[in-house]
């Protein structure tokens, strides 16, 4: 019998703490395919459906590839979008008469009104129409790991870098696992443990990164399948935030229970090794004034990051450049689309009064009045995350005085690469100061160029002091707003059997 395989992809990240709301219209300007994206070159969001249409070719499987929806981080999605996301899905399961395996990329922090565990609801409702088929989810590492979800699917995994540039693997891993299961080749037993701290992990360096390699040599041992750390995504007022690690053990769930535990309480004991203070604006401005080398120092603008759903148009930093006059400056993106709207409408080469920014709401600052030059305007090019180029939309440079250059635009996303900037004429290497927004995605690409990255605990919608944000819901009996949280322990979940214990 040849087996059937059912895959879609449906991600974005919701900041609660966010104004602006996520609808349909902000998957239709940054990606949304209706069972074609792999006619196209892959994301870091498709990435899973290449591999998974490629693996199950290879073992002669029939593929339904159904919706590819992806939005840039914002509020809450809307009740119609998230209906309308969840039923086509649902409608291309049905139609082709459900499905021997069900693999989805999903990004598990999405929440819309009515509905705070986006990607549980559609797991429980594909679970209902497949009720014996191998379920399987791949996650953001930045997820809410919901008891939802892992009651309704049979395998979840999350990436394990940040930046993730392991999309590739996980995808494979998490085929890997689905064609083993249907063929009843292993057994899995999944186990979660609470950790109840919140933060902001990055992987690549220091203790995260040996956290990592622990995962892999996990993974090694007999008998564990998968090793999984969420490590949630710290704006969100919701009940399951917080990280969360998750072990998937062959057929032994004591296996499972003791890797889970013993490992998240050796996470949680490194709470405060793990939690990085990153400077002030003033105090990051004050180190890059100090710096005097022929390379850039970079600025990361972490609290204004659109990919954490912060609105992308704050003037905190720009207006302690301006004010500092610090000359050899280039800063981008900014977010304002009336901005760009005036410039297309003057040209290349006007020098116009603009209004800059601040746009959207208080975590956005007041907007700056300048007097620049449109040095150029471009539509149509992109940067690069992964293998994928990302979208741009209407840039606009603006040339403030003799040095200082801003690039504006018209589609919220946070910069990932140099080429943002060199792409439209703006030579880094010529510069003193580069500060983009963003919080650790740009981080190698702009390493490679810089005498120095600075990650910078600015204002805004995407601050790195949580202090900044009031918790109602999960986050407030969270570390650090409490130094002994109670509640950590293991959900014991049987995913073979979907069911699940507290």
């Amino acid at each position: 019998m040849t087996m059937r395989l059912f895959m879609a992809t449906l991600s974005t990240e919701t900041n609660t703490f966010c104004s602006m709301p996520t609808a349909m219209s902000g998957f239709e300007e940054f990606y949304l395919r209706h069972g074609t994206a792999t006619q196209e070159a892959p994301n870091l969001m498709t990435e899973a459906l290449h591999v998974w249409r490629a693996g199950a070719l290879a073992e002669g499987w029939q593929v339904t590839e159904s919706l590819a929806a992806i939005a840039e981080p914002a509020g809450l999605t809307t009740a119609p979008t998230f209906d309308a996301l969840r039923e086509e899905i649902l409608s291309d399961l049905e139609a082709v008469g459900g499905a021997d395996i069900v693999l989805l990329q999903l990004h598990g922090a999405m929440v819309a009104e009515g509905t705070e565990d986006c990607e549980g609801n559609i797991l429980a409702a594909v679970r209902a129409r497949c009720p014996d088929a191998v379920i399987g989810v791949a996650l953001d590492l930045h997820c809410h790991l919901t008891a939802q979800m892992c009651e309704a699917a049979d395998l979840v995994i999350t990436f394990k870098e940040y930046p993730h540039d392991d999309a590739t693997p996980r995808a494979e891993e998490l085929f890997d696992m689905a064609r083993r299961m249907v063929l009843g080749e292993i057994d899995p037993v999944m186990r979660v443990f609470d950790c109840r701290m919140l933060g902001l992990y990055m992987t690549k360096e220091g203790e995260m990164a040996r956290i990592v390699r622990e995962m892999h040599e996990l993974e090694s041992r007999p008998g564990i399948l998968s090793v999984s750390l969420s490590h949630g995504f710290a704006w969100a007022d919701v009940a399951d935030l917080g990280a969360r690690f998750l072990v998937i053990a062959d057929g032994d769930a004591d296996l499972a229970y003791t890797t889970a535990e013993t490992f998240g309480r050796c996470f949680y004991d490194r709470r405060r090794v793990l939690t990085v203070e990153y400077p002030t604006l003033g105090e990051a401005l004050d180190m890059a004034q100090d710096e005097e080398a022929p390379q850039p120092v970079v600025l990361a603008d972490m609290g204004d990051n659109s990919g954490a759903g912060a609105p992308g148009d704050a003037t905190f930093m720009l207006r302690e450049i301006l004010s500092r006059k610090l000359p050899g400056v280039a800063l981008g993106l900014i977010w304002d689309p009336i901005v760009v709207r005036i410039c297309c409408d003057a040209g290349e080469g006007a020098t116009l009064s603009l209004r800059v920014g601040g746009k959207t709401s208080a975590f956005s600052g007041d907007p700056i009045d300048i007097e620049a030059r449109v040095m150029r305007i471009a539509s149509g090019l992109g940067q690069h995350l992964g293998p994928g180029l990302e979208p741009l939309g209407c840039m606009v440079w603006l040339r403030i005085g003799t040095d200082t250059d801003l690039l504006v635009n018209d589609l919220r996303t946070q910069v990932y690469h140099p080429e943002a900037f060199e792409q439209m004429g703006i030579r880094l290497a010529e510069k003193r100061v580069v500060a983009v927004k963003s919080t650790f995605h740009f981080y190698a690409p702009f390493r490679a160029i810089a005498v120095r990255v600075i990650q910078v605990a600015t204002p805004g919608g995407a601050s790195p002091d949580f202090h900044n944000f009031e918790f109602r819901r999960g986050g407030a009996e969270l570390w650090p707003f409490v130094e002994n949280p109670v509640g950590l322990g293991v959900l014991e979940i049987h995913a073979s059997s979907n069911s699940i214990e507290v």
